[in-house]
């Protein structure tokens, strides 16, 4: 009997998922549910969306074949180079169909939470885009570490508000979007960055950014005659450009599906957000998902050197293709993702975000032959890490 990737109409991936959310949000997530699936399938919405990734973002990212780090790895080594979209990131992806999904709905105010910052930008950027008002929700502590993209959302326009509650990060900026939108239920929309929170949100952004692995099919199949490769390897902090890398890859078993969460100083370090290696089953942001939590249901404080990466649970979809075993979950600590990086970067003249450098370490967990093709995907540059990697390398 085959299992579904796909969620059912109550959003679930097996027992993950659904829409646990406030009284006041059901009007706001049945109209989101009731329509979301019929915009995005329509021949106007398709048009639009594909217009938009090909001119604005600049779609379709490379698949570059990186020669000197296949020959450190003994492998062939692809990087998907979502890292060359405008804003720098996958983000892009999700925030142009999100707001165009907005726009049909008649949404004038749009809010948003972000961590590194990117989702932000990337937000901002589209609302900049359609003149719809923006307001991002960070934590303050990611806003000190990723000021220049805190100073890019400005600069494109957004209101950029500070989490001062718990950890003063991700987490947090998600609980001042969700009280927002609580309190404006009317004109506001809710461009939520991951595969996380309530029904139909994970399924939402997997859908918008699974033209990563239907870009990484074709490519793949001219540069090498087979349209699957042995890996592809993401790195998973909520989980949207995995679920996007793994999204066309689902049904096809012959393709092994790494993500590489982030074990900061190590899984036993009490600094750790190493959701799926820590977690247990529980609710966060609307979603039933592994979480990180004490034992009478606390939620536990993530952490991570990269801020896009520092989130106590994970997306829904993660959880299933874990505990189905479709997919694996690597840890990954803050050096050997510094040290993935500076090897990217030595071996390839490309920078990658902290994010990405996760995935990057993730090979050396891997047993990989000369033969086989590994398609990582460098989620987002390094720009906005080069005060964490001026420090940490020495390099003032």
């Amino acid at each position: 009997m085959s299992t579904s990737f796909q969620p059912d109409e109550r959003g679930f991936y097996g027992p993950f998922g659904g829409a646990y959310i406030p009284e006041m949000l059901i009007p706001n997530i049945e109209n989101l549910r009731n329509n979301y699936l019929r915009i995005i399938n329509s021949e106007s919405f398709r048009k639009d969306f594909k217009n938009l990734l090909e001119d604005y973002a600049g779609r379709p990212s490379p698949l570059y074949h990186a020669g000197r780090l296949s020959e450190h790895y003994g492998c062939n080594i692809w990087l998907k180079r979502e890292d060359l979209n405008h804003t720098g990131s996958h983000k892009i992806n999700n925030t142009i169909g999100q707001i165009l999904l907005a726009n049909e709905m008649g949404k004038k105010r749009i809010i948003a939470e972000t961590g590194a910052g990117q989702h932000g930008v990337a937000t901002a950027t589209v609302c900049a885009l359609m003149g719809l008002d923006c307001i991002v929700y960070m934590g303050e502590t990611d806003m000190e570490r990723q000021a220049p993209n805190v100073a890019r959302m400005k600069m494109l326009g957004a209101d950029v508000r500070p989490a001062m509650s718990g950890s003063r990060t991700l987490k947090d900026a998600t609980n001042e979007a969700l009280r927002d939108w609580i309190a404006n239920p009317l004109d506001t929309f809710y461009l939520i960055g991951s595969v996380v929170g309530p029904h139909p949100y994970p399924d939402l952004v997997a859908r918008l950014q699974s033209v990563i692995s239907g870009e990484i099919q074709w490519q793949m199949r001219n540069k090498t005659g087979n349209s699957n490769p042995d890996y592809v390897v993401a790195c998973v902090g909520g989980g949207s450009n995995a679920a996007g890398s793994f999204y066309h890859f689902l049904n096809e078993p012959d393709v092994k599906l790494i993500g590489a969460e982030a074990s900061g100083e190590g899984l036993t370090s009490g600094k750790t957000a190493a959701s799926i290696a820590m977690g247990e089953t529980g609710v966060i942001h609307g979603s039933m998902t592994y979480l990180m939590q004490t034992d009478d249901g606390q939620i536990t404080e993530p952490y991570s050197i990269s801020a896009g990466l520092d989130y106590p649970g994970i997306g829904p979809l993660h959880s299933w293709l874990s505990k189905t075993g479709r997919a694996k979950y690597l840890s990954v600590t803050d050096q050997e993702a510094l040290d993935a990086a500076l090897l990217l970067t030595r071996k390839e003249g490309i920078i990658p975000a902290l994010e990405s450098a996760h995935a990057l370490a993730a090979l050396d967990q891997l047993e990989l032959k000369s033969e086989e093709n590994v398609v990582v995907t460098v989620s987002g540059r390094g720009d906005k890490d080069m005060k964490t990697y001026m420090e940490r390398f020495n390099l003032k």
